[in-house]
């Protein structure tokens, strides 16, 4: 896929949400970040390989009632990481203050999903006085990472070899009903698609893709941190993910008394496989308007 081809499917998705991008310098990384609605603010932070554009199916239905904040992480989609520096949690976190500081006028929800909510939780573990509520959504970090093997085969594959029957086959593996989704979503999906094949072949994003993934992935985050979180937080879980597994998010659930929604009928992806599911549980943790 051309780059020219690559924007064009990123701008055509970005045509049909309702927010208004902008770019911004954050500790260092030149951020595409959308922006736009009315109220209360609430950020989303999407999943690893993933871009803003993720959030498609979800923007609508909060965009009214909120004011949403949408960026593409460290490294993802359009934001640049400068002078080379490696995307370490460290960075990330430094990242989302700075977000949080620039475009919130009041503290935000965090609304994280995968490395997403890796990135959140410690970010709430380090300034819970800076948010109002913590959402994670599938989200790295509470416990190591067990994926199923059959998940874990079709991941190695697409980062061995990145091509569009691997790339499917690994986002397959994230749904339930990956048909379902793909006709749903018709031309958007298709274009999701063409822009997280187009990423996987940017220059350096293997290696940026893994440092993110040892660094916020692999490890939990320690219990002692997760400890220091002292705001609302809950917890949205499909009930099939393959990748982070719903024991864990019962387990933390338990120790620290976060509410857990779990989706029914959905894996990894439910912002995408069931937006009106993912709305409903999501709405009870925002501030009602």
């Amino acid at each position: 896929m051309s780059t020219a081809t690559a924007h064009d499917a990123r701008r055509s998705l970005l045509a049909d949400i309702p927010l208004t991008e902008h770019r911004r310098d954050l500790a260092g990384v030149s951020t595409a970040v959308l922006e736009g609605g009315s109220g209360p603010s609430v950020v989303l932070l999407h999943g690893v390989g993933q871009s803003c554009t993720v959030w498609i199916r979800v923007i609508p239905e909060l965009v009214g009632d909120y004011s949403l904040v949408v960026p593409d992480l460290p490294g993802h989609g359009a934001s640049e990481i400068e002078d080379g520096r490696p995307p370490t949690a460290d960075l990330a976190v430094e990242w989302l203050a700075a977000l949080v500081r620039d475009t919130c006028p009041a503290p935000p929800i965090l609304v994280g999903h995968n490395i997403g909510g890796a990135v959140a939780a410690r970010f709430a573990a380090a300034h819970s006085g800076l948010i109002a509520g913590l959402v994670l959504a599938d989200a790295f970090g509470l416990g190591p990472f067990r994926p199923e093997p059959r998940f874990a085969l079709t991941v190695a594959a697409f980062q061995m070899r990145a091509t569009e029957r691997s790339r499917d086959r690994m986002l397959g593996r994230c749904m339930v009903d990956f048909g379902s989704v793909q006709r749903d979503m018709g031309e958007h999906w298709d274009r999701i698609a063409d822009y997280v094949l187009d990423r996987a072949h940017a220059p350096g994003a293997k290696a940026r893709g893994r440092r993110m993934f040892k660094e916020l992935a692999l490890s939990p985050i320690p219990a002692a941190d997760l400890g220091r979180i002292d705001v609302p937080t809950t917890l949205i879980w499909g009930r099939q993910d393959p990748e982070t597994r719903l024991r864990f998010a019962e387990q933390a659930a338990a120790q620290y008394g976060w509410p857990l929604h779990i989706l029914e009928g959905c894996g990894a992806d439910a912002n995408i496989e069931d937006p009106d599911a993912f709305v409903a549980a999501l709405r009870t943790a925002l501030p009602a308007t």
